[in-house]
């Protein structure tokens, strides 16, 4: 798959690229709270053996976020799914997570200092090189991270 798409960087920015995803896996989830976990413990089987430079412990904290955020915030009037897809694009991986509702209800939030929840696009922030939000291809939202440098450069 090949296109341009928008995406801001951690640092700042909007950053425009040229990409070619190559599909590497995927998973379908319920929107159930149980859901976080099994992406991560899925995620893990799936890739360790296909020997990331980046941190797995990054990726999945990433991923349980993301999860969560989506059984947590998607909203549909039929039954829905959670659908979440990895590629490589160069040396780098990235990471669709796919949810029932509108995309323009995601944003960061500001938690106060006893609340327990509101933190999941910080994290995403402060740890993926790239991330974005829109509207995915299956409807509802799409929420991506990309982490540069996840595969060694002499990787095929």
């Amino acid at each position: 798959m090949e296109g341009v798409v928008r995406m801001y960087g951690a640092t700042g920015g909007l950053k425009a690229a040229r990409f070619s995803l190559v599909p590497v896996g995927n998973m379908t989830l319920y929107p159930v709270p149980e859901s976080a976990s099994r992406a991560r413990r899925w995620f893990r089987k799936f890739m360790q053996s296909e020997g990331l430079a980046c941190s797995m412990d990054d990726c999945t904290l990433l991923i349980s976020e993301l999860v969560a955020n989506a059984v947590q915030h998607g909203e549909a009037e039929t039954p829905w799914r959670i659908r979440v897809e990895w590629a490589r694009v160069g040396d780098a991986l990235w990471v669709d997570v796919h949810s029932a509702g509108h995309p323009s209800k995601v944003r960061m939030q500001e938690p106060g200092l006893g609340e327990t929840h509101g933190r999941g696009l910080r994290l995403v922030h402060a740890l993926a090189d790239f991330w974005l939000v829109g509207a995915s291809p299956y409807g509802g939202t799409r929420v991506a991270f990309v982490l540069d440098a996840a595969w060694s450069a002499e990787e095929p």
